[in-house]
């Protein structure tokens, strides 16, 4: 069996490229001082050996490493997916990568990923949401280091802050509902406590109900999050056998909302004549189908870069120790399913 080739080091591209094995170092570090003709001269080096540049030791030495952990609740949530894409972009030009954490919407798993991830001194830590076990509290406010809440708008943030108030987004689509003349509006989704957005999209329906004088019964459940097409047809089925002179449903999601329109569509129910539906989220899905599906969109993507762009100007601070507070504003998509 043949031996394994040795990898290329350090001291190996330094001879190549004539310089010292320190100036190599610096050459793979961003922001550090290496004229641009000697940098690209490594380089060229380093490609040629084929070296992979370890910061390990230098990490060791420093205290510093070069990722930002991130935690999400879902992996195959396209919202998610465009927040870290957006975060990913905005903080590559600073030479740091995202380590990503996956809690499937569970605080508990938040904790042992949140305890795991801080092992690995990150600069800094992007968790979602705004709701945490008091182990992850006291992990993240002992960490020593940037911690930023997106997706939420907590009432005791751990820091800084990147996100939204689900209630008062919920609330919106309640006002245009009213507004409408529609009064017998229900609820679908939200009932696990794993799901805190979810929750609170709940209590910014019955909040805006209430506030309207209105009666805030028609709560349906639809499982454990993330709700799935097939669940939010069958709470729509329960929904019109329990409640059959429904005006408009709130879904707490675009692929719940489908799931309602879908189960409309096969017991012949007119949409948006007989009922309106709206989901949460902008997803694709909820843009191309027939009828195209009234919506939130949370804007992702800004929440990504806005916690990029404050992160890079803490690190660099150009940003002060106290806490930042962005405010996104979700937008309300009036399309077909409620016209």
């Amino acid at each position: 069996m043949p031996s394994l080739r040795k990898a290329p080091t350090m001291t190996d591209v330094a001879r190549v490229a004539g310089v010292s094995p320190m100036t190599v170092s610096r050459a793979f570090k961003p922001g550090a001082r290496v004229n641009d003709q000697t940098r690209a001269r490594i380089l060229e080096a380093a490609e040629h050996l084929g070296y992979v540049f370890d910061s390990t030791a230098s990490n060791l030495r420093s205290q510093k490493t070069d990722f930002v952990a991130v935690t999400i609740p879902s992996l195959n949530n396209a919202n998610f997916a465009d927040t870290v894409g957006a975060l990913n972009e905005g903080l590559q030009a600073r030479g740091l990568q995202i380590l990503l954490g996956y809690t499937n919407y569970d605080i508990h798993e938040e904790e042992r990923l949140v305890a795991q991830l801080l092992r690995h001194k990150p600069q800094a830590v992007i968790v979602t949401g705004g709701r945490h076990t008091p182990r992850t509290r006291h992990l993240l406010l002992s960490a020593a280091v940037p911690v930023i809440e997106t997706w939420d708008l907590p009432e005791t943030p751990l820091g800084h802050v990147v996100g939204f108030s689900n209630a008062d987004a919920v609330q919106a689509m309640v006002d245009h509902f009213v507004r409408k003349g529609l009064t017998r509006i229900a609820f679908i989704g939200g009932d696990a406590d794993r799901d805190t957005r979810g929750l609170d999209r709940r209590r910014g329906f019955v909040a805006a109900m209430q506030r309207h004088r209105l009666e805030a019964t028609r709560l349906i459940a639809a499982g454990p999050p993330p709700i799935s097409m097939r669940e939010g047809a069958e709470a729509m089925h329960r929904l019109l056998d329990s409640a059959p002179d429904t005006e408009a449903v709130i879904c707490v999601s675009d692929l719940s909302a489908f799931g309602a329109l879908s189960a409309c569509q096969r017991r012949g129910i007119d949409v948006p004549g007989q009922i309106s539906i709206a989901g949460f989220g902008n997803y694709e899905v909820g843009a191309i189908c027939v009828p195209s599906i009234t919506t939130i969109d949370p804007l992702p993507r800004q929440i990504g870069a806005f916690a990029a762009e404050l992160l890079c100007d803490l690190l660099d601070e150009k940003a002060d120790d106290m806490p930042v507070r962005r405010h996104i504003l979700p937008q309300l998509l009036i399309r077909e399913s409620s016209i």
